[in-house]
């Protein structure tokens, strides 16, 4: 993967986008989604991805190009390709840097325009499974929220929407609250503690910027909730899963969720 093109995160006019959870780098995944996409809502021609993308953004394009997608804006996840990642962002820092035609990376954290909409975008989140994994092939540590993405991601001060992989600590959402309290894939303590230090740095930026949504992936656990003092958080599924797909109005922050089923029946009609 190598950078064709760097510039400043993004001010587009679109007044809907798809934001999309994981990916896993699943082609097969995305010759459904697209297709789907133009169906549902022929007018999109951005989506916002949160993370675990790992795709080969050649690859990807023409399925993107084909559906009418022009633009994907990536907040990074924890499952991702970083040892050819980390050198791109580091080399142009606080640059959105493109991959493909149609593929941006963006930087942790960035802050977008689009449709009017205040956007801040923190990539990153910790992997329960990194026991399974291969540190420097499957697993870098260079996946973490630190405390210089927490404190780069606050200045600029209030948001209207924030865009993470990771969930926020005390999350609102109830599938969320029930897999992290009922552990079913069996992850290891230290794992799960990193776990929580992660989540809590997600939080440090949602308690000072307040945007009125937040939404993440990771999890696999779609779902939404709103906390106490009004602010929503939507969980978004991972490939094949439902709930991987959002349309997000930006003029009323509306979201349309469809079903899986929905999803499928719009491919085969494209």
């Amino acid at each position: 993967m190598q950078a064709l093109e760097t510039a400043e995160p993004p001010r587009l006019p679109d007044e809907r986008v798809a934001v999309c959870g994981d990916w896993h780098g699943s082609i097969g995944w995305l010759r459904t989604l697209a297709p789907a996409i133009s169906v549902l809502a022929p007018d999109i021609t951005t989506i916002l991805q949160l993370g675990d993308w790992w795709m080969d953004p050649v690859r990807s394009d023409a399925v993107f190009l084909d559906a009418g997608i022009r633009r994907v804006c990536v907040t990074l996840g924890n499952h991702e390709p970083w040892n050819t990642i980390s050198p791109l962002l580091d080399g142009r820092p606080g640059g959105a840097v493109r991959v493909s035609e149609v593929t941006w990376i963006l930087p942790r954290p960035a802050r977008l325009e689009i449709g009017g909409r205040k956007i801040l975008s923190l990539g990153g989140a910790s992997s329960v499974d990194r026991r399974w994994r291969s540190e420097g092939r499957e697993w870098w540590p260079d996946e973490s929220i630190t405390d210089e993405h927490v404190a780069a991601a606050t200045v600029g001060g209030a948001v209207d929407i924030m865009l993470t992989h990771e969930s926020p600590a005390q999350s609102p959402v109830g599938p969320v609250r029930g897999l992290l309290r009922t552990n079913p894939m069996g992850y290891p303590k230290d794992a799960l503690i990193e776990s929580a230090a992660s989540r809590a740095r997600i939080s440090q930026v949602w308690d000072i910027v307040r945007p009125s949504l937040l939404m993440h992936g990771h999890m696999h656990a779609p779902g939404q909730g709103i906390t106490d003092d009004g602010r929503r958080v939507v969980s978004l599924g991972c490939d094949g899963q439902q709930g991987n797909l959002a349309v997000l109005d930006l003029r009323t922050l509306t979201l349309e969720i469809p079903t899986l089923r929905q999803v499928l029946e719009a491919a085969r009609q494209a």
